[in-house]
């Protein structure tokens, strides 16, 4: 079946699904345009800031001869990332592969409230199976490596994984699972050099310590590994959240033909112009942001790319609507490439605390405030320790990480770092009088 043609659902009450528009393959079978329909047109809203309520066709964006496949602004946070094609590939099997096929055979659980249906009058996703459950764990983790390894699988190890193997972003093993009625991500392990479920979890509750508002956590024990399972955000009881990555986010604000500045301060100026203004949560969303991006340099997780990074649109009809999702995907990456994938100051990518105070600002932060927030985020991190032990990592695999964590480049600027250095408010030149004779 060739997919030219889809329909976008707006799912933020799934018992009653809400039409919003034609997907329509473009940019010679590269990406995906939108086209409002009538009713979302009088009664929705912007999907996100560069899809505005106007009665048009929005093109994918116009430099797709190198660019990946994508499709227009949050439209492209609906589709699977590079694990869920690939169990799309190897379930599916698509007659083709394109974005259309992608975006369909992910399913109904994708990320944020947007669904896809091959109908524009009833709500009609790719059926699948139910998602597994927590008992399925073991089984699910071992139809994850048989796919990572390209082996063939069983109908029913099909019918598994196709319940939840899919829909969300990410290169490594992961599914979605039912545990008492909510849904989860459960992560595998995947062969990497330290057990990194474990890790995981005990970076995002070390996270926690230090003030950073994360998605929930639990180790599961499988036969002979780990995996982690992590709370979804984006759910509540009877609800779903649009949501957007901090990629669209920050493309939807970047005026036409500019570069978009994928980083921590750009992500933050977009927070304090239209986040939620009540009980000053724009504010705060910015302040923890600025935590976030010293955590990740200090614990060495350079892979905070712009997908790990999300907005919740919790008031999708308000102005100022905007919040900050808690984090996920945190951990260190062990890899002491002294730069992150997100531009943290005046010095790009460089994994430096001084990077990170250089454009602090951005964050609506006074130096002397933004020195404060580092001085808490390293009195956690030089507990990492003992912490990591606390929730079970071995010890070869504290001393493996210690060589990046507690090496030269990371532990000279924490041990280094004086709060006493920047000054309570900017110094103000005294204004001249333009009357003054020289």
């Amino acid at each position: 079946m060739r997919l030219d043609d889809l329909y976008l659902w707006c799912l933020a009450d799934p018992a009653t699904p809400r039409y919003v528009g034609a997907l329509k393959l473009a940019s010679a079978g590269k990406g995906v345009s939108l086209h409002y329909g009538k009713e979302w047109l009088a009664h929705g809203f912007a999907l996100s800031e560069d899809l505005p309520l106007v009665d048009n066709e929005f093109l994918p964006p116009g430099r797709l001869a190198t660019d990946a496949a994508r499709a227009v602004g949050a439209v492209d946070d609906a589709r699977p990332d590079r694990w869920g094609e690939k169990v799309i590939r190897f379930v599916e099997k698509p007659q083709r592969l394109s974005l259309m096929e992608y975006l369909y055979y992910a399913g109904d659980d994708r990320f944020g409230a947007l669904g896809v249906s091959t109908s524009s009058g009833t709500y009609s996703p790719r059926a699948a199976s139910p998602l597994p459950r927590l008992d399925d764990a073991q089984q699910l983790s071992e139809v994850a490596a048989k796919i990572e390894a390209s082996e063939p699988i069983t109908t029913i190890e099909a019918r598994l994984i196709a319940g939840g193997g899919s829909p969300l972003g990410g290169a490594k093993p992961k599914a979605l699972i039912d545990i008492d009625g909510v849904q989860w991500v459960i992560k595998f392990f995947n062969n990497e050099p330290v057990d990194t479920p474990l890790v995981e979890h005990a970076t995002m509750t070390l996270a926690r310590r230090a003030g950073i508002t994360v998605a929930e956590t639990h180790v599961i024990r499988l036969v002979g590994a780990n995996a982690v399972a992590v709370r979804r955000f984006d759910r509540e009881p009877g609800r779903r959240i649009h949501s957007i990555s901090a990629g669209t986010a920050i493309r939807a604000a970047t005026a036409s033909g500019a570069e978009p500045e994928m980083g921590y301060p750009e992500l933050a100026r977009i927070l304090r112009r239209v986040g939620i203004t009540r009980d000053d949560v724009n504010r705060r969303d910015a302040c923890e942001l600025f935590r976030r991006m010293v955590f990740n340099i200090l614990v060495d997780n350079t892979d905070d790319h712009e997908k790990n990074h999300s907005l919740l649109v919790v008031n999708p009809s308000a102005n100022g609507r905007l919040q900050l999702a808690p984090a996920y995907d945190v951990l260190p990456t062990n890899s002491g490439q002294g730069c992150q994938e997100f531009i943290c100051g005046a010095h790009g990518r460089d994994s430096t605390l001084e990077n990170a105070m250089s454009q602090c600002d951005a964050f609506g932060l006074l130096p002397a405030e933004a020195a404060g927030e580092v001085a808490v985020v390293i009195e956690v991190v030089n507990t990492w320790q003992k912490h990591f032990a606390q929730a079970g990592v071995t010890t070869r695999d504290i001393d493996s990480l210690a060589e990046r964590i507690d090496g030269e480049a990371l532990l000279s600027q924490r041990i280094g770092f004086d709060p006493a250095r920047f000054p309570s408010s900017p110094a103000r030149r005294k204004r001249s009088s333009p009357f003054r004779r020289p």
